[in-house]
């Protein structure tokens, strides 16, 4: 059975439904990464199990317990925000020891925890520091110590690391992920940014206006995706509409011409994609599969790898090369396809 469980929820804001008729689950141990653009349900999915806000139907089950009206100071669940919502007039051993002091546990063993916890951050030393001496890192790294040290049945993550420079914000979601591993808590992680939540979650769930479209592995969703929604979330820009062709794997496409690709069902019409960069470039008559004619309309260097919009027959495609492969602007080439590379939407 799932630690959590959201059955069947329908929220939003007075009139404005938000989320409809989710269903969601985590199971012990896990960190689960809640991604999506702006407004697509992913915080009031958090503010719902963190107990800021209730459903307008459904439940919430955590641990086997109905928990969908149980108030957010009953609920053993730490919180990491955004903007660290450290209290400015405390040091940080006082802001970690927070919510040690609201239990009523002894001084001693308050003391204890929290300067082994702050050893586990790499804080250890900064106890009498307060948070306008710190940098943002570092903050963030308090804010962490003060969710973890109540040893929290669960950790939700509200977009953490916002506002870190892209150096600090690699480097602390590998502390998040080095902690989640070590204490083994179960953890919601709510983000915008894919490759941060690809980096440290062990499934993720890609949202689209209050629902799940795809839940799963990082690899399986970047690998597979199941909708073309999901698709080009994670990276895929050229999509083909596939007609049925005369065997298994087989598929006619608009122009007439036929392609192979890997799965699927004889007499099956299916929408289907391929990432820039699975696309070959062929040239002086070498041998192409699934050989598409076409002709270089933009070339773009990309310091790594040169980007081609290449205009076929059956629409442009944007095709990702190493710098080996250099085209100019006119150019004629053939596009190879891989089979194992087209996906069936």
């Amino acid at each position: 059975m799932a630690l959590l469980e959201l059955q069947g929820i329908t929220a939003g804001y007075d009139k404005n439904v938000i989320l409809k008729d989710l269903d969601f689950q985590v199971e012990k141990g896990e960190l689960v990464s809640l991604l999506g653009s702006s407004g697509c349900g992913k915080t009031t999915t958090l503010r719902l199990i963190a107990g800021f806000s209730t459903p307008m139907s459904g439940k919430f089950m955590f641990g086997g317990k109905d928990y969908t009206q149980v108030p957010l100071n009953k609920r053993n669940f730490g919180f990491v925000f955004q903007s660290y919502a450290l209290f400015p007039h405390m040091t940080v051993f006082d802001n970690v020891a927070f919510g040690l002091k609201m239990r009523g546990l002894p001084a001693d063993q308050i003391k204890k925890e929290v300067m082994e916890m702050l050893e586990t951050v790499d804080l250890g030393g900064f106890e009498k520091r307060f948070p306008k001496e710190m940098s943002g890192g570092q903050r963030q790294r308090v804010a962490l110590a003060r969710a973890l040290v109540i040893k929290p049945d669960l950790l939700l993550l509200d977009e953490p690391l916002s506002n870190l420079d892209a150096k600090l914000r690699v480097k602390m979601r590998v502390e998040i992920r080095r902690l989640q591993q070590k204490f083994g808590f179960t953890a919601i992680y709510v983000t915008h940014d894919q490759e941060e939540c690809f980096a440290i979650s062990d499934k993720v769930a890609i949202m689209n206006h209050g629902v799940i479209e795809q839940m799963d592995s990082p690899s399986v969703i970047y690998n597979h995706p199941k909708t073309e929604f999901i698709a080009r979330f994670v990276g895929f820009e050229n999509f083909m509409d596939l007609k049925p062709g005369a065997s298994d794997g087989v598929y006619t496409l608009p122009d007439g011409s036929t392609v192979q690709a890997e799965g699927g069902r004889r007499g099956d019409s299916v929408r289907a994609c391929i990432r820039p960069e699975d696309i070959l470039i062929v040239t002086d008559g070498a041998e192409a599969v699934n050989p598409l004619a076409g002709e270089i309309m933009v070339s773009t260097f990309l310091g790594k790898r040169n980007q081609y919009n290449v205009r076929t027959a059956i629409g442009e495609f944007e095709v990702s090369t190493d710098q080996e492969s250099v085209c100019r602007i006119g150019d004629r080439v053939t596009l190879s396809l891989p089979p194992a590379k087209i996906i069936l939407l």
